[in-house]
């Protein structure tokens, strides 16, 4: 069974609200073994709702419409689905008694508008709403070889999912045929997605039963592997399979497989080496300290941090030599050099991360454009420097060059 959830309201099309709704949804289908084939968002109009579901039918087996259930003029999911679907409206009296009684609990007249939520489209359900007073409506329609389901929902997300998980999983489930989905995702930090695609395009194009996915993150590219079977086990083993060839091609280029951030897997990879780190940062701004800090249990491991964007600042906490800023200024292979072996030496930790660059939008030159960025990693022995120029505004490069410098430690420990 694959479906299509429709979220009605004006307001989503707007760059104040968003439909959070639909996520919800989808993890619940998902674990039913339903796809979500289709997302659409529809403003509070009659005719473009009325279409949005007669399109819905057209190429989905289950139709949900999120919204538009209210008392007030603009609410029409009911009037637009039932015409959708060539059927009338009925007032159903024990609805209208309910509203009655539920404003004379709380000594209120009420607005005769409010029995439009009594009204119900031929043929439906009543889905009880504990919580508010729009009742939600299922339907069947279609023949019986070629069932389909139109389900309709309040917005307000306290009353779609508790009445969603009490009257509408358990009608499904006696539906869908039992379908299974697995999932994966396979994270890479810092390798171009068209680059990383033309690795991995040869393997999972010739993977028929796993639905390939690339999405292109900041400073990441994720592949999201889907697969659907009749047991868990055997969806289990079709993206474990895929997944274990695509890492044998990408090789240490994947981070993570199991959903954790990059910074989680520095963090693993202290612990089990036993190493500590601190790090002296500039143009990040600490971000990379407040990114190593996120994880909890993290004081096992992370020792400290100083941000120091001046330069006497870069010279008395860090012991960066004057000579060398002098001779190659602040944004400067040597001077990533000096701050990662000086914070290593004066927090005492296994390893020490370096950054400077120039996050922009201003400070570039020809010479050292705005995005440059240099990182160096201490451990005592030997210093690596990596520099890189990347792309974007002033937060992308900070992220970049925070992901740059959890993934030099991260390939340091492997």
């Amino acid at each position: 069974m694959n479906a299509e959830i429709i979220a009605v309201g004006s307001e989503l099309l707007t760059p104040y609200r968003q439909d959070s709704n639909s996520l919800f949804l989808t993890e619940k289908l998902n674990q039913l073994g339903v796809e979500v084939a289709f997302k659409t968002i529809v403003g509070d109009r009659r005719a473009h709702i009325e279409g949005a579901v007669k399109l819905a039918l057209e190429r989905a087996d289950l139709a949900i419409c999120i919204g538009g259930l209210g008392p007030t003029e603009d609410d029409l999911t009911r009037e637009s689905a039932a015409a959708a679907l060539g059927r009338g409206l009925r007032r159903d009296p024990a609805l209208s008694g309910e509203l009655y009684a539920r404003f004379a609990r709380r000594r209120l007249k009420m607005p005769e508008n409010n029995l439009r939520q009594a009204d119900v489209i031929e043929g439906a359900e009543v889905l009880p709403n504990a919580n508010g007073t729009a009742p939600g409506l299922w339907l069947e329609c279609g023949s019986a070889e070629a069932r389909q389901v139109v389900v309709l929902l309040p917005g307000p997300p306290n009353e779609l999912m508790p009445m969603f998980e009490d009257h509408c999983m358990e009608r499904l489930r006696a539906l869908v045929p039992p379908l299974f989905i697995a999932t994966r995702v396979l994270k890479v930090a810092l390798v171009p997605e068209s680059q990383l695609d033309a690795q991995a395009a040869p393997i999972y194009s010739k993977a028929k039963k796993v639905e390939t996915t690339i999405l292109a993150a900041q400073g990441e590219v994720q592949l999201h592997l889907r697969a659907r079977a009749d047991s868990q086990a055997v969806a289990e083993k079709l993206v474990e399979d895929l997944a274990d060839k695509l890492e044998d091609e990408l090789e240490d280029a994947v981070y993570s497989r199991t959903g954790e951030s990059l910074e989680q897997i520095a963090g693993y990879y202290l612990q089990m080496r036993g190493a500590t780190i601190a790090v002296a940062e500039s143009c990040t701004g600490g971000l990379v300290a407040e990114r190593l800090t996120r994880v909890s249990g993290s004081s096992r491991y992370f020792r400290g941090g100083v941000v120091a964007y001046a330069d006497d600042l870069k010279s008395a906490f860090l012991d960066v030599p004057q000579k060398i800023l002098d001779a190659h200024g602040a944004v400067s292979r040597e001077v990533a050099v000096a701050l990662a072996e000086g914070i290593r030496k004066r927090a005492g930790s296994t390893l020490g991360v370096g950054i400077t660059g120039i996050a922009g939008p201003t400070g570039g030159s020809s010479e050292k454009p705005v995005g440059l960025v240099f990182h160096a990693l201490a451990d005592g022995r030997k210093t690596e420097v990596l520099e890189r120029t990347f792309p974007g505004d002033r937060d992308k490069v900070r992220w970049q060059a925070s992901q740059q410098a959890l993934d030099m430690v991260r390939r340091k420990l492997m």
